[in-house]
């Protein structure tokens, strides 16, 4: 995606997932350098639980945001919220989902074209196709601005396997789900855009920083074991990503 590698030349060196503390956050093949460093392995990186007083009821109808009818792109040079902002609205709505046998759908159906393994799984798809929920989800956070006036959304799988653990898809999308609201399976997280740079989706940390930079690190382009696996889970699914 010849686009899509330009824009992400501005995002050299930023904390995977969400993150530019003072310009543009990256996640999907973002980079800036953070203040910020974890160690963890892939195996055991993924959300840890938080239990809340208050569990929210899977099947909880989700409410829309308002559609984006304007260029999603904007100024490469918008800031994004600092990752400490990211990490605190997520442990607010993480709710610790419990693992089960519950089975989950492939989010990316309407996928046209595959592009590379980078953080996560890069892709295109037809303006409006739905980003769908591969299981019950609860819908962490939402950063507006994370890249070239592009927003990132952050979700909590509620069943499965994986329950529990925080994924996210950013970039080329509009319509989001609001943060806070529990999405049954096949509900759309967001939708496919007019513009942009594609999208990118991955697994993030409960810290709002991606899966692939909190266990290997990350420089832009590079193909990560995080984002191999994220592929390999969506091939699982019968997606149909391709080796790499």
């Amino acid at each position: 995606m010849a686009g899509k590698a330009i824009f992400k030349r501005f995002r050299q060196a930023s904390p995977i997932g969400v993150a530019a503390l003072s310009t543009v956050v990256a996640l999907a093949g973002c980079g800036s350098a953070t203040t910020r460093t974890e160690t963890t392995t892939l195996a055991s990186a993924v959300a840890k639980a938080h239990p809340q007083a208050i569990n929210p009821t899977a099947g909880q109808q989700a409410v829309a945001a308002t559609p984006q009818t304007t260029d999603p792109v904007g100024d490469p040079h918008a800031h994004a919220m600092p990752l400490s902002e990211v990490e605190h609205l997520l442990r607010l709505e993480h709710v610790a989902a419990k693992v089960d046998n519950a089975t989950y759908i492939d989010p990316l159906q309407y996928v046209n074209h595959w592009e590379r393994t980078d953080q996560g799984v890069d892709a295109n798809l037809p303006v409006g196709a739905p980003i769908l929920a591969p299981c019950p989800v609860k819908i962490l956070a939402v950063i507006p601005n994370w890249y070239a006036g592009q927003p990132l959304i952050y979700f909590e799988l509620l069943d499965g396997p994986d329950a529990g653990k925080v994924q996210y898809v950013a970039e080329e999308i509009t319509d989001l789900a609001q943060p806070g609201s529990i999405l049954q399976q096949g509900q759309a997280i967001a939708r496919y855009a007019a513009s942009g740079t594609g999208i990118e989706y991955g697994w993030s940390t409960l810290n709002g920083v991606t899966l692939a930079r909190a266990t290997t690190g990350y420089e832009e382009g590079q193909a990560t074991p995080a984002g191999q696996n994220m592929r390999d889970w969506l091939n699982a699914l019968g997606a149909n990503a391709g080796p790499s």
